[in-house]
């Protein structure tokens, strides 16, 4: 229910903003508004306001706003100026504009009263590194601190992910420079060029084994019907020994359920400050062509890490609102990049997420609290406003194109090409959210 909810509310609010972008500037521009739509489908709710016709509909999945144009009807000789398509080049591009551009002042607002509470930098500190995992091969170390990237300085974790992807995007190898957690300087080489192609794609996913989260060997959470649970590990547990070896850190603990699918494993742990032994199986799960073991149990943070690797800075209102369009400059373009580096190969299509992926980072991003919900909405409001942008027929950046294209030609594109590049939009449309649905049932389902 969490999770629907939230899902409903992000969609709600980030297309009904969209939309009234279209509507404010087309009223501005004294073009009369039929319509205005949230959802599509048979209305489930109307009313009138004025001239317009507001409508709630079943469909959940956009909306839009229909305005008077002699293209889809006759029109009374009193409203003809007041026809879309009879107002002037420069005014069109206003309006169709104004959706996206609602978008990003959107995500500019939600950015602003995230950080008016506070903006809290992650240092590009290493917590852990996943073993047996790209970084860790590269000789990544728990406690680094991350210096440069192919000397560029970074000094924090976002900006750390960016230049890694950046850097293998554009090439088989990335040298970061670092000092270890006692001081000593350290370089560390990431080379994705010998990698199998499953592997190299799960890199440039971002999926590199670093994380600036360190954990201690304390159960912190245990899955209901896991085999954490049929063992009688409980919350608070303190791994000592695994078969006799000494459990040193969560890492190795991982590495050592991995390797034992359905064997037994005689664990000895602390709890309550007394010594306890228990025998626990690992689930068998299916990777690749192979087996891993699963407990169904995570670890407790380290919170003297958080503590050090966390920099909390108070923002003035006008510090947090240029904080804020900042971040939604950087998100944008951050967002360009990918979608270049896609088509042009350097990084998967994998990356595109379809409703199903959206709503349960909704769902998620609710129970986390406000501050991570509204996060999550500025980010896909941004996704919308640039998505939109992109010059493909049916979406506000194909009319565009349009309108540059009369522009520069100093009369309209005919009806006929506009209408072979419509079905070639809603054909490129249709093919980016069939795959962005597959990529959805793949995260699902594990596929």
């Amino acid at each position: 229910m969490t999770t629907l909810l939230a899902f409903l509310v992000a969609i709600g609010l980030l297309v009904t903003f969209h939309e009234l972008g279209h509507y404010w500037v087309a009223k501005l521009s004294g073009v009369k508004v039929l319509r205005f739509s949230i959802g599509f489908g048979r209305p489930l709710v109307t009313w009138r306001r004025g001239e317009t016709e507001w409508t709630l509909c079943p469909i959940p999945l956009g909306g839009y706003v229909r305005m008077l144009d002699e293209r889809e009807g006759p029109v009374d000789a009193a409203d003809l100026p007041r026809a879309f398509n009879n107002q002037s080049v420069y005014k069109r591009i206003a309006i169709v504009a104004a959706g996206p551009i609602a978008n990003l002042v959107l995500a500019v607002l939600l950015y602003w009263v995230v950080l008016a509470q506070g903006q809290e930098l992650i240092r590009p500190w290493v917590g852990s590194v996943t073993p047996q995992s790209t970084a860790a091969a590269a000789g990544f170390k728990s406690g680094d601190r991350i210096v440069s990237v192919d000397g560029k300085a970074v000094d924090s974790w976002q900006g750390l992910r960016l230049a890694l992807l950046e850097g293998l995007a554009g090439a088989d190898k990335v040298t970061v420079e670092a000092k270890t957690e006692n001081g000593a300087a350290a370089r560390r080489v990431l080379d994705v060029s010998r990698l199998p192609e499953e592997e190299r794609e799960r890199v440039l996913n971002g999926q590199i084994g670093l994380s600036p989260i360190r954990v201690l060997p304390v159960i912190g959470a245990i899955e209901p019907a896991s085999a954490a649970e049929r063992a009688g590990l409980k919350v608070g547990d303190k791994l000592v020994a695994a078969d006799g070896q000494a459990v040193k850190d969560w890492e190795g603990w991982v590495v050592t359920v991995h390797n034992s699918p359905g064997r037994e494993i005689v664990l000895s742990v602390e709890r309550a400050g007394k010594p306890l032994q228990l025998t626990v199986r690992p689930d068998s799960r299916r990777l690749g062509d192979g087996f891993v073991g699963r407990i169904g149990a995570a670890p407790t943070p380290d919170p003297a890490w958080r503590k050090a690797v966390s920099d909390v800075r108070d923002l003035s209102i006008g510090q947090a609102a240029l904080a804020a369009v900042s971040k939604t400059w950087e998100t944008a373009s951050t967002s360009l990049k990918l979608l270049g580096w896609m088509v042009v190969g350097n990084v998967s299509w994998g990356n595109i997420s379809g409703p199903l992926t959206i709503a349960s980072v909704a769902g998620q991003t609710a129970e986390q609290g406000w501050d991570a919900y509204l996060e999550f909405l500025a980010l896909i409001s941004v996704s919308i406003g640039i998505l939109n942008l992109l010059p493909i027929p049916v979406l506000d950046g194909g009319h565009l194109m349009y309108y540059v294209a009369e522009l520069i030609k100093g009369k309209p594109v005919s009806e006929r090409a506009q209408l072979v590049g419509q079905k070639i939009g809603l054909l490129l449309l249709g093919a980016l959210m069939i795959f962005a649905l597959f990529n959805d049932l793949s995260r699902l389902f594990g596929g």
